[in-house]
């Protein structure tokens, strides 16, 4: 098995906090996500910054475009991310949007499959159109009505697509194997590391968790 990718979710308002979050964890993560809110609140320059300090690491922007897919990605795109996310629910022509800027600048989109109904589907279509990453999305809301991202991710994995997938929704130490070994090539954490007494060390152990699962 390819060693798995540790996504680093960044979900802080503080400019400055982020920064200093991505500085602790960044010897054990290879991609940097800026979350939803964060990207929301800070907008183009913080990925300006994480990309001039860490030019060596993925930087994933968490847009989930919903609309004007070129249009919104592609300023993101020029700012030196590597990857943003557009909504399965979006439909077609803003996926394709989103994979035009992507291509633009040699960059990579990933559909975010939260709430698409057919998930399969969506997965199957948006490959056709040039997606690199599915992303197996288990949102807050969901995680405190107690669902997982296992089910879906076990779908998609059976597909058989080629490419690769992202997982997301609760991860933490205790699940981490799990979720390598059911099939995920990028393993997203975030609270089990942000909300740690010592951040660096709850990364580092993940990584460590990974890896094994891995071999």
């Amino acid at each position: 098995m390819a060693r798995p990718l540790i996504q680093m979710a960044l979900d802080s308002l503080d400019f400055d906090q982020t920064v200093a979050l991505a500085d602790q964890v960044a010897p054990y993560v290879d991609i940097f996500e800026i979350g939803t809110p964060c990207i929301k609140y800070n907008g183009v320059n913080l990925v300006k910054e994480l990309r001039n300090r860490y030019p060596d690491k993925l930087l994933l922007v968490d847009l989930k475009t919903m609309d004007a897919g070129e249009y919104e990605a592609g300023a993101f795109y020029a700012a030196g991310a590597d990857i943003c996310t557009v909504l399965g629910v979006s439909g077609l022509a803003t996926i394709a949007g989103v994979i035009k800027a992507a291509k633009k600048h040699a960059a990579e989109t990933q559909i975010d499959l939260i709430n698409v109904a057919d998930k399969a589907e969506c997965a199957r279509e948006s490959v056709k159109l040039g997606a690199q990453i599915m992303g197996i999305h288990t949102g807050l809301d969901a995680q405190a009505a107690g669902q997982t991202p296992f089910a879906d991710l076990n779908e998609i994995a059976g597909l058989g697509l080629g490419v690769r997938i992202s997982v997301a929704g609760g991860i933490k130490q205790a699940t981490v194997q799990q979720v390598v070994e059911a099939g995920a090539n990028i393993i997203v954490v975030g609270a089990a590391i942000y909300g740690a007494p010592s951040p660096a060390e709850s990364a580092r152990e993940i990584r460590e968790l990974v890896d094994a699962a891995a071999a």
